[in-house]
This record gives C-alpha cells, sequence and structure tokens, in this order.
C-alpha cells in the first residue's frame, strides 16, 4: 500500500522570516500590479507530491492608497500557502498568477517561487499555460512580462556583511 510522506514541519524562526518575505512580496505585486480589478491564483507542489491551491480576487487603487479583497478567508488562505512556498521546507515548486481584467481581454503575469522569492515567469510558458482548453469556454488572456520585484533581507542576520 502506497504510504504518503510526512511533511517535514519547519522551525518558526524559517516560518517568521518566510511571513516577512511574503508580507514584502504581496506589497512588491500589488504595487506592480497598479490599479484594477485583479485574481491571484497559486498553485503549489508540496514535497509529498500533492498540489494545493489558493486563489483571491482583490481591488487595488494607488491614488488614495487602497487595497479591498472580495474574501478575506480566501486572501489569508493564499498568504499562508504563499508563506510555506517561499519557506521552501514543505513544497517542491509553486507559481504566482496575477490576472487583470482588462477590456478587451484580461492580461495575465506571473512569477516562480525560487530560492525563497518570487521571479518573473517566462511569458512564452506562461502563455501556454493560460491558454484555454479546447472545447472550454473560458476568456483568452493577454500575457505580458512580469516585473522583478525587488527583494529586502528578512534581518541583519540576512543581510549581506561588508
Amino acid at each position: 500500500m502506497f504510504a504518503r510522506p510526512e511533511l517535514a514541519h519547519p522551525g518558526d524562526n524559517a516560518i517568521a522570516a518566510a511571513m516577512s518575505r511574503t508580507l514584502t512580496a504581496l506589497s512588491a505585486v500589488f504595487q506592480a500590479l497598479g490599479d484594477g480589478e485583479h485574481t491571484l491564483n497559486l498553485v503549489a507542489q508540496r514535497t509529498d507530491h500533492t498540489f494545493v491551491t489558493g486563489r483571491t480576487d482583490l481591488s487595488i487603487g494607488m491614488e488614495p492608497l487602497r487595497l479591498a479583497v472580495l474574501d478575506e478567508d480566501a486572501f489569508c488562505a493564499l498568504r499562508m500557502l504563499l508563506v510555506f512556498a517561499l519557506e521552501g521546507s514543505t513544497m517542491r515548486s509553486a507559481v504566482l498568477i496575477a490576472t487583470t481584467a482588462a477590456e478587451p481581454n484580461p492580461r495575465a503575469c506571473g512569477w516562480s517561487v525560487r530560492d525563497g522569492w518570487l521571479h518573473p515567469l517566462d511569458t512564452d510558458a506562461l502563455q501556454a499555460a493560460v491558454i484555454p482548453c479546447p472545447d472550454v469556454a473560458a476568456v483568452e488572456r493577454a500575457v505580458y512580462p512580469a516585473p522583478a520585484l525587488p527583494q529586502l533581507p528578512d534581518s541583519d542576520e540576512e543581510a549581506p556583511h561588508a
């Protein structure tokens, strides 16, 4: 019989550092996306080979600065998945896709999690990923390059030493 391997429990310090990086990453994503209605989708593969997903809808305004989430529980779940993806010990891989409502077609960009941070996805790979399946009624999304997100160190211990 197939037994699923146990997930390693990351230490409290690792989780706290990943939470800090998550807040920084989400802030950078929100600024990069700018004004509008957006959907964030996170797909991650855990180390036991199961997939976990999160989705949240939000509205961002820059002047004045505002963030409104449609479902607070969905946002919190996505944020927690991102914490564990950035921490890395329980996740093999993760991808964050942002879709922006736009006329005439929505547009999408995305980042993959590597080395504890979000890195822009290759637009060709993203385009292949967001093409609707044949015979499925779905809106096509225009793909654009995701901006590189500035990364700040979690703490003084992680900052480069001179």
